[in-house]
């Protein structure tokens, strides 16, 4: 809101103050932007409004920010250079990881069937995905992936948000979870395929074991940073135990667990391949024992390529949540949420 301060104007009463020093209430200022005012008498400014973004205007009233056009046109060229900088650069480390690649190809200082050339990756990729391999083997990974993904990350913000409200709790779970944590996934994923067979099961749960714990801890860091102060406030307002946990803790928690999520969206995909590489007959992990196997580089290569991709979309699926959920912060409105939120006494 524009703070309305009546200012007696010594100098320099026109409605548009021009560039340059201008003596106002027997003070010297700078004003290189325009500066629309507005006179409830003559020699009176009732308010000032400066077509640039600072906090005050010449008068030393607070202000809106309100970029005139030349400001706005300014910012919203150096914003779309910034953005196509952003777009340009992971394109040319790219390229250049792509000459090196074929640079080490041409002059032949590994075998070809250590590092083929790019170009018989391409071969390879088009070979495979014409004939539908490739999209076969990718769905049967994606599923698993998927599955583990949702699993893990339920049972991990359950337990998170219970152990965060429960010390007791915490004592009883800790030993377990820290076991779990410390052991390797590979070392799980032949028992699990013993207990629950070479299927779709096996895979999701070597997934989901993988996916839980920085879903666990993140959502236990994220409940336990809750402002007490906002906490209290909702006690004095008589806030249930269900409108405080969402009207506050979780979106107060979810900057915090947004970014255990996207750790855990790359690491399903390597708990799902682990599975594959242990039993399987489909799947991206299955086609790389199978190409390794045959020494068949370019379609190991391909199959890699091919899970870079799937973890990079589904880490790009979770950003773009994220930036969905937390449109408020960068808003800056901190505290919307809790304006959101309806409290009946």
């Amino acid at each position: 809101m524009t703070e309305v301060m009546p200012v007696d104007l010594v100098q320099g009463q026109s409605r548009q103050l021009k560039s340059g020093w201008e003596k106002v209430a027997g003070k010297r200022f700078a004003a290189p932007m325009r500066c629309a005012c507005r006179f409830a008498q003559p020699g009176v400014v009732e308010a000032c409004v400066r077509t640039a973004p600072e906090t005050t205007c010449s008068f030393g009233m607070k202000i809106e920010r309100k970029p005139g056009p030349a400001m706005t046109s300014l910012h919203s060229d150096n914003l779309t250079n910034r953005s196509l900088s952003r777009r340009l650069i992971p394109l040319a480390v790219i390229s250049a990881v792509l000459l090196m690649w074929q640079v080490l190809a041409t002059l032949q200082v590994y075998p070809t069937f250590i590092i083929p050339p790019p170009v018989d990756v391409l071969k390879m990729f088009v070979s495979v995905a014409l004939d539908g391999s490739l999209l076969h083997h990718s769905m049967v990974t994606l599923q698993a992936v998927l599955a583990g993904l949702a699993c893990g990350a339920a049972v991990g913000v359950t337990l998170g948000y219970l152990v965060a409200r429960s010390p007791l709790l915490e004592d009883a779970l800790a030993p377990f979870v820290v076991g779990l944590q410390s052991t390797p996934i590979v070392a799980w994923a032949p028992l699990l395929v013993i207990w629950f067979g070479s299927g779709l099961t096996s895979k999701a749960i070597t997934s989901a074991l993988i996916v839980f714990f920085p879903t666990f801890v993140n959502t236990v860091v994220g409940m336990r940073n809750v402002p007490a102060s906002l906490q209290d406030l909702l006690r004095v307002h008589r806030a249930t135990r269900w409108q405080t946990l969402t009207v506050l803790e979780i979106p107060a928690a979810l900057p915090v667990l947004l970014g255990g999520l996207k750790i855990s969206a790359t690491l399903a995909v390597i708990g799902a391949v682990v599975g594959e590489f242990v039993s399987a007959d489909a799947g991206l992990g299955f086609l790389i024992t199978l190409a390794r196997s045959r020494y068949d580089t370019p379609l190991v290569l391909v199959a890699v390529i091919a899970l870079a991709l799937m973890a990079r979309l589904l880490y790009g699926f979770v950003t773009l949540l994220e930036r969905r959920l937390l449109a408020w912060q960068r808003s800056g409105t901190q505290s919307s949420f809790l304006q959101q939120g309806t409290i009946q006494e």
